[in-house]
């Protein structure tokens, strides 16, 4: 298996021995309904992974976080623990847990393997039941135990809420840095949470609108390298670039299609007019699929591949339309104040975010494909550029503050809204899909 982590990380997941199965009947005490309006954050309790001396107290420091970013988990202050785990093989004393009240508990164990490798392993109990619910072991060199970390948090996650996690994986972004007349733009790479930041361009020219395809491997972009926007492709692993095609004007606002063979983007001609093109990787021809006198830009294929949404200004302001992946079937969804921008379907396929400007304010919201059900999530003096987590339930976007941008997410409830840490002013944020 090719990892887009260098070295090479090997995961293996199984059931932890003993007599206890790796998941219990179908409903188990604890659950998160997460279709719920307002969810109460679960109340559950990570302890310090036993062996490895610092290592197991950082992969349960890391889970810990993963899971309280999210919103929809409240770890216990380690200091309230009762019971010291120095088994976590052995059943817990789920009294002791009950009256800490945590309804979820989290051990593990961390040791090093004869080749090198370093073995990680948890247990996910549910207290009241006195049940364990699942549990796996997972094997990686060190240069990837912060993705063990990431893997067993999605595992909680997807146990207890019965969707998919989101914490493994990057997000590429545009780091800025220096003064803002003179500002330093480069493409970035980190983790989810903000770690490990590697940065995959010089900062010689600007750079903008990072978008990964759906093989985690590379990477569409638009650079000024040239004097004017031409969309690249990069291949993340060797570094490897590609012009993906020398159009007459300017190219700009590139993404994927969700087999990854094709490029959507915008190209504005000399007449001022921007239409929106799909080029086929593998012969590299285009396809035009909008001819208007407006501007039409920011494409984004659904899921399926079925459909693309867009932004044109046809009708007198920005506003978002929905068309077939051939072109054919323009139809304008969005009908609210304000100027609609950079739209973006949810992975699930059941939502659209944008960015909308009205009343001097910037908003980060979502609504249905059919452009019914509008909802702001977030209100700002400048904020735009949403990007969904691979589950469909978190947004991330970046907000300018204090003199220049820095990345932000937000959940589907609107009040869990989060910051990204990052060493420079961040923009551009484009999460990717889970890691393998």
């Amino acid at each position: 298996m090719k990892s887009i982590l260098k070295p090479l990380l090997t995961i293996a997941a199984m059931a932890l021995g003993m007599t206890v199965a790796v998941t219990l009947p179908a409903r188990a005490l604890v659950e998160l309904n997460v279709n719920k309006g307002n969810v109460e954050p679960l109340p559950i309790a990570i302890t310090d992974f036993q062996g490895g001396d610092a290592l197991g107290a950082e992969i349960s420091g890391i889970v810990s976080a993963d899971l309280k970013r999210s919103g929809l988990f409240a770890p216990i202050d380690k200091s309230a623990f009762i019971e010291k785990i120095s088994n976590p093989d052995a059943t817990p004393r789920f009294e002791d847990w009950k009256v800490i009240n945590a309804q979820a508990l989290v051990t593990g164990s961390v040791g090093k393997e004869a080749d090198g490798r370093v073995r990680a392993q948890y247990r996910l109990w549910d207290t009241f039941a006195g049940q364990q619910m699942s549990g796996e072991q997972f094997f990686a060199n060190d240069a990837n135990t912060r993705r063990v970390a990431h893997i067993i948090a999605d595992a909680i996650y997807e146990r207890l809420t019965g969707e998919k996690g989101y914490f493994d994986t990057r997000v590429v972004f545009i780091d800025e840095s220096g003064a803002k007349n003179a500002r330093k733009k480069r493409l970035a790479i980190m983790d989810q949470d903000g770690a490990n930041v590697r940065y995959l361009s010089n900062g010689k020219s600007i750079v903008l609108t990072p978008r990964f395809s759906p093989n985690r491997q590379e990477i569409t972009y638009m650079s000024y390298e040239s004097g004017q926007p031409r969309v690249y492709l990069l291949q993340i692993e060797t570094g490897q670039r590609e012009l993906v095609g020398n159009f007459p004007g300017m190219t700009f606002a590139p993404r994927f299609s969700p087999d990854g063979q094709k490029v959507i983007m915008s190209l504005l001609r000399d007449d001022g007019n921007s239409n929106i093109f799909a080029m086929d990787l593998r012969s590299r021809s285009t396809t035009r699929l909008t001819n208007s006198t407006a501007i039409d830009t920011s494409p984004s294929y659904s899921p399926d591949g079925s459909k693309v949404v867009f932004t044109s200004d046809r009708g007198g302001r920005a506003q978002i339309y929905v068309m077939d992946a051939d072109g054919s079937g323009q139809t304008r969804i969005s009908f609210g104040d304000g100027v609609y921008s950079t739209p973006v379907w949810s992975p699930r396929g059941d939502l659209i975010a944008f960015t909308k400007q009205t009343g001097g304010e910037f908003q980060i919201g979502v609504m249905r494909t059919d452009g019914s059900g509008e909802r702001i999530l977030s209100t700002g003096f400048q904020q735009e550029g949403p990007t969904w987590a691979p589950n469909g339930r978190v947004l991330m976007f970046f907000r300018d503050s204090n003199g220049g941008p820095k990345l932000v997410s937000v959940d589907l409830t609107g009040r869990n809204e989060q910051s990204i840490p990052t060493a420079n002013f961040a923009s551009d944020p484009a999460w990717s899909p889970l890691l393998e």
